[in-house]
């Protein structure tokens, strides 16, 4: 008999809760093609406006993660998966995953593609020449084994209920609900054997939580989930009112990462990759965060992460050397400047308006089909705080033609706000959650 979803949907509109073999029957349904796309849009559309219980929530990410298979890595070292919730120059994992591997730890970090204003780790890694994201889950493995790190995109049989929902919400206005947000994120992390699973959770103008309130509900909420199926999940919340680092785009962010993995780079990512590594340190070892911190600074300043870095862009088939040659970094085709509207200091940076001229540039996709050019992007020519003179160029936009450009420098104008006093900086770190979901300052 075909499995009937409507008794569900009209239970879950009346704000009633389902039982967890109702949800697992409605998704394995789904995924098996018994139930059509408009009684699943329906569904989510319910519990978007209703919302659900904890263990209605618990139940959907277990019946997502059982819609496939999982990775299964074997590892003497323990094994960390880093997850961010999505911001604009947010190339953290590009230099907390070969620093978390440089400390001891072993990373097989699932990645994914740029969405709306943010950007993708993988876009990000496919502007390296030959580098390659498309592994098979026995490869995968392998690299995490031997490298201590691998990222790779998520193939089509690892949590296929996630991708196919995704596709769904993103149509229907669906994607802003935290149990369903918290059930994608947590179901693709549970699919990999980590012992720990650090979020990144982003907040402000540029992330998908605007508040600090309803980022910190997220966490936990990750968090409890986390704990209900047996895993050590912990979460930062992390500033996104102002783009992070200096670089907006692919191969753009990709340098400046290689740059903080130099030893140099802009201190608000430096200090986001170095907190993330000492929160697993912290976790895993039981070291103070002060103890913590120095040691996963001086993995960083010492070159180990860059060394660890390089030898494992060859594994997925990166060419190692572009990495310290500017004169291969691709070119835009066009670039132009957006310029300062008068004297005083930049007190703020509209971190989403960035992210989404860096994709009218041409760094992000407007159409899901759409392809990337990794030359693309908005580079940061005057950090928040400092003083500039009216005409004085604050913002560059690299653009993959001339319209591209003028849209993108359309988009910027009165993104810099320029005041008569320096702002006061904040840290880059919020604060942490642990692994009960409870509140703990950096």
């Amino acid at each position: 008999m075909k499995f009937q979803a409507l008794p569900l949907v009209e239970r879950k509109r009346d704000g009633q809760a389902l039982g967890p073999e109702e949800i697992a029957g409605l998704v394995a349904a789904y995924v098996g093609g018994d139930v059509p796309d408009y009684q699943m849009a329906a569904f989510l559309m319910a519990v978007t406006i209703r919302g659900m219980t904890f263990d209605e929530t618990v139940a959907l990410t277990g019946a997502m993660l059982r819609s496939g298979r999982t990775i299964e890595v074997s590892a003497r070292r323990p094994l960390v998966d880093k997850h961010s919730t999505g911001g604009v120059g947010d190339k953290t994992s590009l230099v907390a995953v070969p620093l978390l591997a440089a400390l001891g730890f072993c990373v097989p970090k699932l990645s994914g593609r740029g969405l709306g204003h943010t950007g993708g780790t993988l876009d990000k890694l496919e502007s390296i020449p030959g580098l390659r994201t498309s592994l098979d889950p026995a490869e995968f493995a392998t690299l995490v084994s031997r490298y201590g790190l691998a990222i790779a995109a998520q193939s089509e049989d690892i949590v296929p209920a996630d991708r196919l929902l995704y596709a769904l919400r993103d149509v229907t206005g669906t994607v802003p609900s935290l149990p369903l947000i918290a059930s994608s994120i947590m179901s693709k992390k549970l699919a990999v054997s980590s012992r720990l699973i650090l979020l990144d959770v982003k907040v402000g103008d540029g992330a998908f939580f605007p508040d600090e309130a309803t980022a910190a509900e997220f966490a936990q909420l990750a968090i409890a989930i986390g704990r209900s199926f047996g895993r050590d999940t912990r979460a930062l919340l992390t500033r996104m009112d102002a783009p992070l680092g200096l670089a907006v785009g692919n191969a753009l962010e990709v340098r400046e990462a290689v740059a903080c993995l130099q030893g140099q780079g802009p201190e608000d990512l430096r200090d986001v990759a170095v907190t993330l590594a000492a929160e697993a340190l912290h976790a895993v070892y039981g070291l103070g965060r002060d103890d913590a911190g120095q040691r996963a600074w001086q993995a960083l300043e010492s070159g180990e992460a860059y060394q660890l870095f390089r030898r494992w862009i060859p594994s997925q088939g990166g060419d190692v050397t572009f990495l310290e040659q500017p004169d291969r970094w691709p070119k835009a085709a066009a670039t132009g400047v957006s310029r300062a509207t008068r004297d005083g200091y930049v007190h703020a940076i509209g971190a989403r308006a960035v992210g989404e001229a860096a994709r009218l540039a041409g760094a992000g996709r407007l159409r899901k089909e759409d392809a990337v050019d990794a030359a693309a992007g908005v580079e940061i020519l005057a950090p928040l705080g400092s003083e500039v003179r009216a005409g004085q160029e604050v913002l560059e936009v690299h653009a993959s033609g001339s319209e591209q450009l003028a849209a993108a420098l359309e988009r910027l104008e009165r993104v810099v706000e320029i005041a008569d006093e320096p702002p006061q900086l904040e840290n880059a770190v919020v604060c942490a959650f642990d692994k009960n979901g409870r509140r703990e300052e950096w």
